[in-house]
Formats: structure tokens, C-alpha cells, sequence
């Protein structure tokens, strides 16, 4: 083998491992991931005999572009940027795909960092095996969670499986691994992946409301147009009268008592009788008691109550728990 200017680039990093030798090259292999290995070690093992002045034009071309590299900026389109240059694009999209998802160096580490809400979504669709066979890879208190969000009937078929599961065969395994991989993981990542007006409208929602005026308003001045693409995304408190009935109880269910009661102190009579008509009476007539007593209180405090809201409401609709009907004028409650 002779000359680098066809060379792969991972017969370059090949024949510098080599080089090396196996006390420095260990060291990298110790933080590389698997498929890094694979790929790697299959370049090393195809070599053959290569040349002195080979390896020495590939140790001075590392130390070159080490040595002029100065301020380096890694990023998700560099990264990208620099894979097409050396492999198919199918195999970028997935890489990145891969990247972009939860972190983890397998599969099931990458679970494991799935919220429960989220992984439970995609499993209560699957059969019953392959998600016992899941809940079997992840850690138990995950598994735990995520049980406990799948309906009852479903849940039971579950554990019946997980409780007659003898040795898993590899290629099943993989299959499964396989799935997740292509379905649940890569619409993951691609969920990830946002527009800049949708960041920014959630960095808005985070604004108390003279900030945001005042922000809101010099924009205005720079891009009508932005800034009206930016508030058409966002999503206030009074936005929470999109929410149907369901909906509503399922996020009174999940809102701190204090927050509630903070964010409804600042907010309009028509707002708060939404709440209330999705109340026992009971709990109607403790909850306007418990904004009585608040007294006089800081537009601050009732700006980050009611954000704390909004967030709970987003998450939910996040995880598919509660929708949003189209049009800020539906009338949803009874």
C-alpha cells in the first residue's frame, strides 16, 4: 500500500494505531464505541504490508493538521459536514439520527434516558413480547415506570411474559433492537430538530410580560414578520381555554396546588371559572378560599406561576396525554 491521497479515512486512522502500538493505541480503543471498533479494527485487518514513507506521510499529516487546527468548533452540521466526505449519506442520516436522540452508547442506554411517558406511548402500540423483552434491558426502576403508565390489561400481559421469559435468542434481540432503532429512536431525534421561530417562541413564554412586551415590540420594529410568526407559537395561560375538558382535569391533576393557586390569583374571572366548572364543588370552593387569603401579590410571582403551568400543559401534550384543538376562540368547556 502506497500514497495517502485515496486512502479512506479509516485506514488512515488505521495505520496511525499501528504506529502507535498497542500501549497509546489501547487507550483510544478504550473510548471508542462499538461500531468505531468494528470499523476500525476491519481497516487494521485488511492493511497488509504498508510502507515506511506511508506511515510517515500519515504521522506528519495528523501532526499537521493538529498543529494548524487553532480554535475548533464541533457542532451537529460540522460533524455532518465531515462524515458525507467519507461515507453514504443513508449512513450519515442515521448516524445523526443516532446522535441527536437520547444520550447512550447502546440502545438500552438510550432507553434509559427516554422519559417513562414518552417510551410507554411507543410501547402500549407494540405486542405485548416485545415489550417485555424492552423492560427486561432497561433498569429495573425504569422498567418500573414505565409499567406503571401502560393500561392495566396490558400491563398484566406484560409481566405474564416477563414472568415466563427464559433466555432471549441474539437474533431476537437484535430485531427488536433493530425496530427501536428505526422507528422510535429516529422519529425521536427528528422530533428534536426545531424550527428557530419554535425556540424562540418557548424562550417568550419564559418572559415575564414587560420583558416580552418590550422585547416583543423591538422586534416588531426589525420583522413584522418574525415576531408575528413568533407569537402565533406561543402559548400563553389564557390559551389553556383550547384545552378540552379531559384535558383540563388531566393538568389540574398534574399542577402543584400552590402554583395553581399563585396563577390564577393574576388571572382573569373568565379563567378562573374554567378551572372551577372542571372542580369538584369541594375543591372549587377551597381553591377560591385559597386565593382570598394570597392578598396583595407580585406580578412576578403570578408570571412565573402561571409559565409553570403553561410548561406542565406543554409536556402533557408533548407525551400525547392531552390536545390542543385548532383556533384560539373554540369553546371547549361545557
Amino acid at each position: 500500500m502506497s500514497g495517502t491521497a485515496t486512502m479512506r479515512g479509516t485506514q488512515k486512522a488505521a495505520i496511525l494505531m499501528l504506529a502507535l502500538g498497542e500501549e497509546y493505541a489501547s487507550r483510544f480503543f478504550a473510548r471508542m464505541h462499538e461500531d468505531e471498533l468494528r470499523d476500525l479494527s476491519h481497516a487494521m485487518s485488511q492493511l497488509g504490508t504498508v510502507p515506511a514513507q506511508t506511515v510517515e506521510a500519515i504521522c506528519n499529516e495528523f501532526a499537521a493538521e493538529m498543529g494548524t487546527a487553532g480554535n475548533l468548533i464541533g457542532s451537529y452540521e460540522s460533524t455532518e459536514r465531515m462524515l458525507l466526505k467519507t461515507l453514504p449519506p443513508d449512513r450519515v442520516s442515521q448516524i445523526m439520527e443516532e446522535i441527536r436522540g437520547p444520550a447512550g452508547r447502546t440502545m438500552w442506554d438510550k432507553l434509559g434516558n427516554v422519559n417513562e411517558t414518552v417510551l410507554a406511548s411507543y410501547l402500549k402500540n407494540e405486542y405485548p413480547q416485545t415489550v417485555a423483552v424492552v423492560l427486561t434491558k432497561v433498569k429495573p426502576d425504569h422498567a418500573a415506570r414505565v409499567l406503571s403508565i401502560l393500561p392495566d390489561g396490558f400491563a398484566m400481559e406484560v409481566v405474564m411474559r416477563m414472568l415466563r421469559m427464559e433466555n432471549v435468542q441474539k437474533e431476537a434481540l437484535d430485531g427488536v433492537e433493530r425496530t427501536l432503532k428505526m422507528e422510535f429512536m429516529s422519529n425521536l431525534a427528528r422530533s428534536t430538530r426545531r424550527d428557530a421561530h419554535e425556540m424562540m417562541a418557548e424562550i417568550f413564554n419564559g418572559l415575564d410580560r414587560q420583558a416580552e412586551g418590550r422585547i416583543m415590540a423591538a422586534l416588531e420594529e426589525r420583522s413584522q414578520e418574525a415576531a408575528d410568526r413568533i407569537r402565533a407559537l406561543m402559548f400563553t395561560f389564557d390559551d389553556l381555554k383550547r384545552l378540552d375538558t379531559q384535558g383540563l382535569q388531566l393538568l389540574l391533576r398534574s399542577v402543584e396546588k400552590e402554583r395553581l393557586t399563585m396563577a390564577l390569583k393574576g388571572a382573569a374571572e373568565e379563567m378562573r371559572d374554567l378551572f372551577f366548572r372542571n372542580m369538584t364543588e369541594r375543591a372549587a370552593k377551597l381553591l377560591r378560599d385559597d386565593i382570598a387569603a394570597l392578598g396583595p401579590v407580585r406580578l412576578k410571582d403570578v408570571d412565573e406561576a402561571q409559565a409553570a403551568v403553561v410548561a406542565a400543559a406543554k409536556d402533557l401534550a408533548a407525551q400525547g396525554q392531552i390536545q390542543l384543538l385548532e383556533g384560539k376562540d373554540d369553546q371547549l368547556v361545557e
